[in-house]
């Protein structure tokens, strides 16, 4: 019983781990892109084109 018992908390803390990895990728991809679309939204585009 003791195996098992190790086994799962082993198991366990892999899950938690891999969880906060991805958690954190996903907030930084989430606050990378709000970056990219703040610069986007505040640069003035300036056409000179001949309409």
């Amino acid at each position: 019983m003791g195996a098992f018992l190790g086994s799962f908390l082993e198991y366990a803390i892999k899950v938690v781990v891999y969880a906060v990895i991805a958690l954190a990728g996903v907030k930084a991809g989430k606050a990378l892109r709000e970056n990219k679309e703040a610069k986007a939204a505040s640069t003035v585009r300036i056409h000179t084109g001949k309409r």
